[in-house]
């Protein structure tokens, strides 16, 4: 990280953008760097990072400024950051599903659970992120702007150790089913399911929004569409979706991970957003 080791004098005409000065910014023979890797600010280790959408002549600078810069490193596009996501725990809970080798005791080595809730769960899981991966190809539209690998790292560790954690309990051969049956298993599924439908309605009526440049301005309203009317009480009703379907499936399996899920997705969105 080359944080505030390095100054870049810029002059620039009034109504410039802060980075469409120089699509690279160049050190004499020292260092060259793509503009995506990196962040600017106008003081030394104060004040917030420019966005890339600022105005030059709205800054508290004069003709010419100083910008110190701090390499971000490695970046990957959004949509590289969600299949990188999302492909491991769809493989990683088929694992332990089909209870490959090394992860119980070799005796059970690819044998199957006699419990119809074990494949159910499997099932919905695997849907889960079959349609994540299948909404960030053909449904998601992201910004030019991109993630840096090490926050990329962060991301993959919780959602692959989170699914590997979920699935050695739910099929571990001795996992016991829900304490009330089959009811609780199909109440519960109704759950999922429906979550599942309204997430993947809000997705849809997010990128219905009509936009004029790189970003959307425009809040969504409630359509026709009965899991849109979530719009009324909460800005982001997708992760109110999210977060019940996964209370869907810890009641379908019942089981201390699962129970657990809905608590740290909710954390980890905050540290995503705020960090």
């Amino acid at each position: 990280i080359f944080q505030c080791r390095y100054r870049i004098m810029l002059c620039f005409e009034p109504g410039t953008s802060c980075f469409d000065a120089n699509p690279n910014l160049c050190l004499p023979k020292t260092l060259t760097l793509a503009i995506t890797n990196l962040v600017l600010r106008l003081w030394f280790l104060e004040g917030k990072a420019l966005r890339s959408d600022d105005l030059l002549q709205n800054l508290p600078v004069g003709t010419s400024a100083t910008l110190y810069f701090r390499d971000l490193g490695p970046q990957l596009g959004w949509t590289m950051v969600f299949l990188a996501e999302y492909i491991g725990p769809l493989l990683i809970y088929l694992l332990f599903y089909f209870r490959v080798p090394y992860i119980y005791n070799h005796k059970y080595t690819f044998t199957s659970s006699s419990h119809h809730v074990v494949n159910l769960a499997c099932a919905c899981h695997s849907f889960h992120y079959s349609k994540r991966l299948f909404e960030t190809i053909f449904v998601h539209r992201f910004s030019n702007g991109t993630m840096p690998l090490r926050a990329i790292v962060r991301n993959c560790a919780y959602y692959w150790g989170f699914a590997a954690w979920l699935a050695y309990y739910i099929n571990h051969p001795l996992y016991t089913p829900p304490s009330y049956g089959e009811m609780q298993v199909n109440y519960a599924l109704i759950i999922f399911v429906l979550c599942e439908a309204g997430n993947f309605s809000i997705h849809w009526s997010l990128n219905s929004i009509k936009c004029e440049g790189a970003k959307c301005s425009r809040f969504p309203n409630p359509s026709k569409n009965p899991f849109t009317w979530l719009f009324f009480f909460v800005s982001c009703p997708n992760y109110t979706y999210e977060v019940g379907a996964w209370v869907g499936l810890s009641i379908m399996t019942q089981c201390v991970p699962g129970e657990q899920l809905p608590s740290n997705f909710v954390i980890l969105i905050y540290l995503i957003y705020t960090v």
